[in-house]
């Protein structure tokens, strides 16, 4: 390890569960807000909401509430994984091909975000929601 490798983990090394806390906690929180854009027309007016749809119906529905659950730390493991696998295929669906775009430059499709929230996901399906989530207490508790 280099001196700045040391330096960086005598500093944050401490800090990793609260860390991986706080990434899961702003990541659920922003991908919630992709769902209630969905079903609630909020932040931003959406389109008509379809609950027997893929888009937005089932895609919304585990934006809000599987976001939820990630927000808080509750089933985290298995959430996280369904969500990656929710935005692995909503690339692949939704905009890989779109517009004329190359799915190897996902800037030009738009599908920027779901492979960040896929890999994000998935990292966090291995990881585990970090010391501040409600799986961990309830681990703690039992």
């Amino acid at each position: 390890m280099s001196a700045l490798d040391n330096a960086l983990d005598g500093l944050l090394g401490k800090w990793k569960g609260e860390l991986l806390s706080i990434l899961r906690i702003v990541s659920a929180y922003m991908f919630m807000l992709h769902g209630t854009n969905k079903m609630f027309g909020y932040p931003t007016e959406g389109r008509p909401f379809e609950l027997m749809s893929l888009n937005p119906g089932l895609a919304g529905v585990l934006e809000v509430f599987g976001g939820a659950l990630l927000l808080v730390g509750l089933f985290t493991r298995p959430v996280a994984f369904v969500l990656s696998g929710l935005m692995a295929f909503a690339y692949w669906m939704a905009h890989a091909f779109r517009d004329g775009g190359s799915f190897l430059f996902p800037v030009t499709n738009g599908g920027d975000a779901a492979i960040l929230y896929c890999f994000l996901f998935l990292f966090i399906s291995a990881a585990g929601g970090g010391s501040l989530s409600l799986d961990n207490m309830m681990k703690k508790g039992a």
